[in-house]
């Protein structure tokens, strides 16, 4: 029997699709968009003067993310500063600042490319991809790396529920609150490069991320895919969640699935940089690359990822070092 037109029952649909509605941008405002793409504007004044301009209220509220602020800000707000001077010479003179940065004749491009690995980067609350000092040092460099001239790229792990937020109860007990993270939200791009790693037997593919700070291209590898099973999807889900394993795994990803896919973009790279021993596999992968492409012995191979390899480490302390059992390892590297 067909149901009744007039029938009060409601039923329940899935959302096959989502959108989000974005007011018009007036050509000449154009150049906010990348802007808005770039991470530079988290360190460089002038870009953050004009989009606390475009959305005051918004910016006002606490609101850093410039795309969060051209997506709530006014349309007649915005026809006003398309047709204000000053606000356009302030817009031309920061898209010729970040024009200027991105030029392949900065200072210093004549050196190596060096490939910093880190489990967080501490950029901007826009990506919420860091916890602490670990991820703000990162940051840190990858902007000193962009101001100086200093080629580099960087490699990090894309989180879908990066760190915890701690709240308060009325009775004072904390209480964690993870906060989902939409790269399609985020000044990302994807990828099509995937490259692929094994965890114990079972292959994981990874997808990455891109985001620029400056000329900084940073990589996030990313595991939630559908070619994955629901174990291997969950792989980079929390930052420094799970057990031992989990985080082995995240190590594996990291240090090895950023050089595979370091390889597969075809980066030059010179010189890697592990921001602590959480991407310390690198050394085993690029070991591996020597003996197998490059058909080079032990020695020589031990000898050229030496030469090559920078290490920071912050806690050189037995409390602060990750430790892994031996029939752990074994399992994973057999």
């Amino acid at each position: 029997m067909d149901p009744d037109p007039h029938s009060t029952v409601t039923r329940g649909f899935r959302a096959r699709r989502s959108f989000t509605v974005r007011p018009h941008l007036p050509t000449d405002l154009e150049d906010l968009r990348s802007l808005a793409r770039n991470l530079r504007w988290s360190h460089d004044r002038g870009t953050l003067e004009l989009f606390a301009a475009v959305a005051p209220e918004v910016w006002n509220a606490g609101v850093r993310d410039p795309a969060v602020l051209l997506a709530r800000a006014d349309q007649d707000h915005l026809a006003g500063l398309a047709g204000d001077p000053g606000f356009l010479d302030r817009l031309d003179a920061a898209s010729r600042s970040l024009r200027e940065s991105l030029a392949t004749g900065a200072p210093g491009t004549g050196r190596g490319l060096v490939a910093y690995f880190s489990p967080e980067f501490g950029i901007t609350e826009a990506i919420g991809q860091y916890s602490g000092g670990l991820g703000v040092l990162a940051g840190d460099h990858l902007r000193a790396a962009g101001e100086l001239g200093i080629p580099m790229v960087a490699v990090g792990l894309f989180y879908r529920h990066g760190y915890f937020h701690q709240v308060l109860s009325p009775d004072g007990w904390q209480s964690e609150r993870f906060v989902d993270n939409d790269p399609h939200t985020m000044p990302l791009v994807p990828l099509e490069e995937k490259v692929e790693v094994d965890l114990a037997g079972e292959p994981l593919v990874l997808r990455a991320w891109k985001a620029m700070l400056g000329p900084v291209p940073i990589y996030l590898l990313d595991a939630d895919l559908p070619e994955n099973d629901p174990a291997g999807r969950m792989v980079t889900d929390r930052l420094y969640g799970g057990d031992v394993e989990h985080r082995l795994r995240q190590e594996i990803v990291l240090g090895i699935g950023g050089v595979r896919l370091l390889e597969a973009l075809g980066e030059p790279v010179e010189v890697f940089h592990t921001n602590e021993g959480h991407a310390g596999f690198m050394g085993l992968e690029r070991i591996r690359g020597f003996i197998t492409r490059d058909q080079l012995d032990l020695d020589t191979a031990l000898a050229r990822v030496r030469a090559s390899s920078v290490f920071t480490t912050h806690t050189p302390v037995p409390a602060g070092m990750e430790r892994f059992g031996r029939s752990l390892m074994e399992r994973y590297f057999s």
